[in-house]
């Protein structure tokens, strides 16, 4: 009952606080955007979610126009704004992903979506489970290690989270996530 009527329903719920919330923030950053960089504003890429099935996800474009695609970890040679560093750093580039979880793309809490072209992570998640679910905003391998880590922990993360999926876990994830946003940010 918690996978497909609570937890949807809580999903919503927080999406739709949070946007409110955080409207300021997402109009100003839209328009920071805008004002340096010019359009797009938003960042729309392909990534690999429930049953490997794709959907576009949404970020607030961070990086300079025509810059590669490239996994978090890889990305230390691409040119990102002034906008896009301070957006990082208080990762704001990713409040629009609220607007995914509003469309039952996404969820708050789950495996963060890979993109595509990761087929190992794929390959381990679909063997441990965690390709059953919803990619989430946030999850348990976002609270154990920030940056910096295998393709193979992340996914070793992914199953755990696949294996004691339930509302005091997505809880406790949910509050620290909290703290993870006193963690520096990794450098790109």
């Amino acid at each position: 009952m918690y996978l497909h009527i609570t937890k949807p329903a809580i999903d919503i719920l927080i999406a739709i606080f949070a946007l409110v919330l955080f409207s300021p923030i997402l109009l100003m950053t839209a328009a920071a955007i805008l004002i340096e960089d010019g359009r797009p504003i938003l960042f729309v890429h392909e990534r690999a979610g429930k049953g490997g099935k794709s959907f576009q996800i949404f970020k607030f474009r961070s990086m300079g126009k025509g810059s590669a695609i490239v996994e978090s970890a890889k990305a230390t040679t691409l040119r990102v704004t002034r906008v896009g560093a301070v957006i990082r750093r208080l990762n704001i580039d990713e409040l629009p992903q609220l607007f995914n979880v509003l469309r039952q793309d996404m969820s708050i809490v789950g495996p963060r979506p890979g993109l595509l072209t990761q087929t190992d992570l794929h390959a381990i998640r679909r063997a441990n489970g965690a390709i059953d679910f919803l990619p989430g905003i946030t999850g348990l391998a976002q609270i154990k290690s920030y940056d910096g880590m295998t393709t193979e922990a992340k996914a070793a993360f992914d199953g755990e989270y696949a294996k004691s999926v339930s509302l005091i876990t997505d809880i406790k994830i949910i509050l620290s996530t909290f703290l993870y946003f006193l963690k520096r940010p990794p450098t790109y």
